[in-house]
């Protein structure tokens, strides 16, 4: 049976709370994983490993942080993705809203980018929601 949408948000959000060690409030739909709460590239495999837990799921690796794009100098350049890695990355990631990541494609700002909401979307696509 498939989850529900308020089912998914549920247990993203307490993934999110038990690896990062945010309060229930913090994690709201809008809020980003590393500038609101605070996530780090450490805490990206704990929420993989925990989102996989709570839904009975596989999150191929680099499926849900395509950190292999961010790295690859065939899609950076300058330290900013090229059009190239904007499309692998909107390929890759249709969970995520990019209209202002692509605007200024500055790597480091990538990790801004991800938002509670995107990861349930995520969540949703592979359990059906």
């Amino acid at each position: 049976m498939a989850a529900t949408k308020e089912e998914v948000y549920t247990k993203v959000q307490g993934a999110l709370v038990d690896a990062l060690g945010v309060d229930e409030e913090e994690v709201t739909p809008e809020a980003r994983l590393v500038g609101d709460l605070g996530a780090e590239s450490i805490d990206f495999l704990d929420i993989v490993f925990r989102l996989e837990k709570a839904f009975d799921i596989k999150i191929p690796r680099g499926e849900l942080f395509p950190e292999d794009i961010l790295t690859n100098a065939q899609y950076v350049q300058n330290g900013r993705v090229t059009p190239e890695g904007l499309k692998q990355l909107e390929a890759r990631m249709p969970f995520a809203d990019l209209t202002n990541f692509s605007a200024n494609p500055v790597v480091q700002d990538f990790g801004n980018l991800l938002t509670v909401q995107d990861m349930c979307r995520y969540v949703e696509s592979k359990v059906g929601a």
